[in-house]
């Protein structure tokens, strides 16, 4: 349930920014993180419990880790130091495909869960390359 009321109050209060026009830097900044961090969270503890392996926790965190180097080495080359970083709609259905598994490993939905990271893993590459290919054209301008 926690997930879900978790999911339900960051796509409410995103909505909520952009239908009263109270969207800031600072919101738009912070809200990703607290997202990655919700996920890492819940990945790191299904993986102590036993109930994920490694290398699924890999999958399931393969966009968010490509994300936080991508940044990185965005600040640290001086041609892509301009660039802002934006949620992007790959990464938005990576967000979403992560809360469908976590919630699947929750309710026990076994059979459905090794599809479900396989597919978070196929959506994350998308997204990887999406975030990639906008840096680089970003850079171009």
């Amino acid at each position: 349930m926690l997930i879900c009321a978790a999911a339900a109050s960051d796509f409410f209060d995103g909505w909520l920014a952009r239908r009263t026009n109270t969207t800031t830097r600072w919101g738009a900044l912070v809200d990703p993180i607290a997202d990655r961090i919700f996920v890492l969270v819940a990945v790191v503890m299904y993986v102590l419990n036993g109930d994920l392996s490694l290398a699924a926790s890999l999958l399931l965190l393969a966009r968010d880790i490509a994300t936080a180097l991508g940044f990185f080495v965005a600040r640290a080359v001086p041609g892509l130091r301009g660039v802002e970083f934006k949620a992007r709609f790959p990464g938005k259905i990576v967000t979403v495909l992560q809360l469908v598994t976590l919630v699947a490993l929750v309710v026990g939905a076994q059979p459905v869960t090794p599809w479900l990271i396989a597919l978070v893993g196929l959506a994350s590459a998308f997204a990887i390359a999406d975030y990639t290919h906008f840096l680089w054209r970003a850079r171009a301008r």
